[in-house]
């Protein structure tokens, strides 16, 4: 296999249009077929949802657990968020309840007395509707306290900053000390499911459908196509589905999202070469096997009436059809010739 020749696809794009090269013994028939046109173009990683953890008290950050990379789980504590106010709050209200309490118990006392004198016949009723109000007002005093209490403790609990959804942990802009007001974004947590997002020009616009396949390139500095190969048959490919096709037009150029298998190690906002279909066209294209080098240049054998022939060609980009890799020919053979095959 030649280097710097990637392998262009498409298993279920590359429809023969006619007769498909049929092999006999030993010889290939060279027809022409169809094989995709495509674009290479770079695509960005993006995620599906990216959801901010906020806190919900203001005050110091005393604690972060978590740091850019990290994968974290629904309800995560990644961050602990501490007001001082709030242990005094807590304990004027505790001091507060007890003061009611206190005066519940004396109104308790002096209702349960009351009610005894009455039942004597030694005080008035009126008296006693006095006390039981009286013991009402403190009762129903006590309850409202306890429950302003039970709202201090709910918000000590809330220094607690939660992760919002199960993901990777993109950004976090604050540092232990920082102090941060309610609703300050702590963390960006990258909840969704990771996707490729292309931005193709327009005059490409008409062959981008939803449902095409795309194949992704190498990462990094490698630009060819992940494939491995065994014999002529490609084993390994990843290929993406177009998925969603914007209908706006923003600068000249088509905004498209791709779903991929995969993407969980690439980096949010990667870019990544991918190859497009835009089309499709008709080439002539025999098995690598056929073609020889001599003196720098590639020689097929074409069976002829009075044997067999050496035609110079100009070999092209490796193609795949029906499975097999296959090299289009630029020049030198015509449709209906019978190639030799080793």
């Amino acid at each position: 296999m030649r280097r710097g020749i990637f392998i262009f696809f498409l298993l279920t794009l590359a429809a023969a249009s006619g007769a498909a090269p049929v092999a006999r013994a030993g010889e290939f028939l060279a027809e022409p077929i169809t094989v995709p046109e495509t674009k290479a173009v770079f695509a960005e990683v993006k995620s599906r949802t990216v959801v901010p953890a906020r806190a919900r008290i203001g005050g110091t950050i005393k604690t972060i657990s978590v740091r850019e990379g990290d994968v974290v789980s629904a309800d995560q504590v990644i961050a602990l968020v501490v007001d001082e106010k709030i242990a005094l709050e807590l304990g004027a209200a505790e001091a507060r309840i007890e003061v009611l309490r206190s005066q519940l118990h004396n109104a308790r006392t002096e209702l349960e007395r009351v009610e005894q004198l009455v039942a004597r016949g030694s005080a008035a009723q009126s008296r006693l509707d006095q006390v039981r109000t009286q013991f009402d007002v403190v009762t129903n005093q006590t309850v409202a306290a306890e429950s302003e209490m039970a709202v201090v403790r709910q918000r000590a609990s809330e220094g607690e900053v939660l992760a919002p959804n199960a993901g990777r942990v993109l950004t976090v802009p604050v540092t232990e000390g920082s102090v941060i007001l309610p609703g300050e974004e702590v963390a960006r947590i990258a909840s969704g499911r990771y996707f490729l997002r292309l931005s193709i020009p327009e005059r490409h616009a008409a062959q981008i459908t939803s449902g095409a396949k795309v194949l992704l390139g190498g990462r990094g500095l490698d630009p060819k196509p992940e494939v491995a190969e065994t014999g002529s048959t490609a084993t390994r490919q990843t290929f993406g589905t177009i998925v969603k096709v914007y209908p706006e037009i923003t600068e000249g150029r088509v905004t498209a999202d791709v779903d991929v298998d995969g993407l969980g190690d690439y980096f949010v906002n990667e870019r990544t070469l991918v190859h497009v279909p835009v089309g499709e066209r008709q080439v002539i294209a025999v098995p690598e096997a056929a073609l020889s080098i001599r003196h720098g240049v590639d020689y097929v054998q074409v069976a002829v009436a009075a044997g067999t022939q050496d035609v110079a060609v100009v070999p092209g980009a490796n193609v795949l059809h029906d499975g097999t890799v296959l090299v289009e020919i630029l020049t030198g053979l015509r449709a209906g010739d019978r190639v030799l095959v080793p």
